[in-house]
């Protein structure tokens, strides 16, 4: 059954709402001040996306524009929800909507779970250069949702879009964008080895510690001890 009423799926978030689980995000997502975290699990939130996916765009936009964390995740859930389900001009439409209302992607797990799911499918079937748009961006999630996004290639077997933006993005003052790029690499290694490492081999010097850091973690320990000593 699908659900359409704004009013209840608030309603739901804030009995859902656990304050062990709000005192857990406080402590790692640095909310902005004027931001309300109510406590709710990122299951949960998945599970009332699917329900409430028949939610109107404008709704959509209201729970963006929410200064309720876990309204502005519901809503970029069930955006993910609609994009899932459709293709050609209306994905399209959907994607510009995201692209549109970025600023409200303010946190790291906002941007991690949407950036593939929302963005990610555009890329599959569209053009690439809003990854450049957004890695030039001077807001930090910008840039983290342009690498976030290319997980969608990758799980697609397509690397290069993802290796171009470590390279872009070596260099940025921001240790979040740091740490997505390992991810990714990581990502990328799961997939193809060797082709990470040759990348590593090729690149270690010109990249944050941090992200070889973090694109090792699966290697051999032996193999991960000499790309991270090195660095």
């Amino acid at each position: 059954m699908t659900f359409t009423s704004l009013k209840d799926l608030r309603a739901e978030l804030r009995n859902l709402a656990e304050p062990d689980v709000r005192a857990q995000l406080e402590r790692v997502l640095t909310p902005a001040q004027d931001d309300e975290l109510l406590g709710v699990r990122v299951p949960v939130l998945r599970k009332l996306a699917r329900a409430y996916r028949g939610l109107s765009l404008d709704d959509v936009d209201v729970l963006l524009r929410s200064r309720v964390h876990e309204e502005r995740f519901a809503g970029l859930l069930v955006l993910a929800e609609r994009v899932r389900t459709t293709s050609g001009a209306e994905r399209r439409a959907l994607v510009d909507f995201y692209l549109a209302r970025t600023e409200c992607v303010d946190n790291w797990d906002l941007v991690d779970g949407s950036a593939h799911v929302v963005l990610g499918p555009w890329l599959l079937e569209g053009d690439l250069r809003v990854l450049d748009e957004l890695a030039a961006s001077a807001r930090l999630w910008d840039r983290r949702i342009a690498v976030l996004a290319t997980l969608a290639l990758i799980r697609a077997g397509r690397f290069e879009p993802t290796l171009r933006l470590v390279l872009t993005l070596r260099q940025d003052p921001e240790a979040l964008i740091h740490k997505a790029l390992g991810w990714m690499l990581r990502e990328i290694g799961r997939r193809d080895e060797p082709l990470m490492v040759a990348f590593l081999e090729r690149h270690l010097h010109e990249l944050p510690r941090v992200t070889v850091r973090y694109a090792t973690e699966r290697l051999a320990p032996a193999e991960r001890a000499r790309f991270v000593r090195a660095r």
